[in-house]
């Protein structure tokens, strides 16, 4: 008996450590999409290009004042050149790159959040043309009385895991020194509103 007492302790307390593991979503919070940013920069052999897009909606899952999960869309249609060249912006919408008349938005959804030194390793899907690729990137969140906002470091994306082939050396050999870099790079900065 007193054999059978003990197990159904041990037992009930392994059950409750791992209850106690799984982590409950006290609060989504919806993103501010004026208040949040995208910004992109682009490489090739003789220069670079930079510019933004704009958020169609995200929110932001919050247990205490940690980030657990969230998820964002990127309003694809809406990718802008800071230089403000119509031409760069109408042929990144076209085919050629992300194809917006097909895929007018791009998607990223938080499936893991790590802290280390003070700053989070974001763990996500992202999801550009259709293509889903899990990609990691280190972020610094910051808390005030109105709003939690997380704000990414610049990190690189390849265009080439999305199937957008323009001038790309993973799809064309003979480019030479006409080739447009894979990797290009994407800075996020999320505001929620509590």
């Amino acid at each position: 008996m007193k054999k059978t007492g003990i197990l159904i302790l041990a037992v009930a307390f392994i059950a409750m450590s791992f209850t106690n593991q799984i982590p409950t979503i006290q609060n989504t919070l919806k993103v501010d999409v004026t208040s949040s940013t995208i910004t992109w920069s682009g490489y090739k052999p003789t220069g670079s290009h930079t510019g933004t897009i704009m958020l169609q909606s995200g929110t932001l899952a919050m247990q205490d004042e940690y980030i657990i999960g969230g998820s964002f869309i990127a309003d694809m249609s809406s990718i802008k050149d800071a230089d403000g060249s119509a031409k760069l912006e109408g042929h990144l919408k076209s085919a050629d790159f992300f194809e917006i008349e097909t895929y007018p938005t791009a998607t990223f959804n938080i499936t893991e959040v790590e802290m280390e030194d003070g700053n989070a390793i974001i763990t996500g899907n992202m999801t550009i043309k259709g293509i889903t690729k899990e990609i990691s990137f280190e972020a610094e969140i910051s808390e005030t009385e109105g709003a939690v906002t997380l704000m990414s470091s610049v990190f690189q994306i390849n265009r080439a895991d999305f199937n957008v082939k323009y001038k790309s050396k993973t799809f064309f050999n003979d480019l030479k020194d006409k080739f447009v870099n894979d990797e290009f790079d994407l800075q996020v900065t999320l505001v929620a509103n509590k």
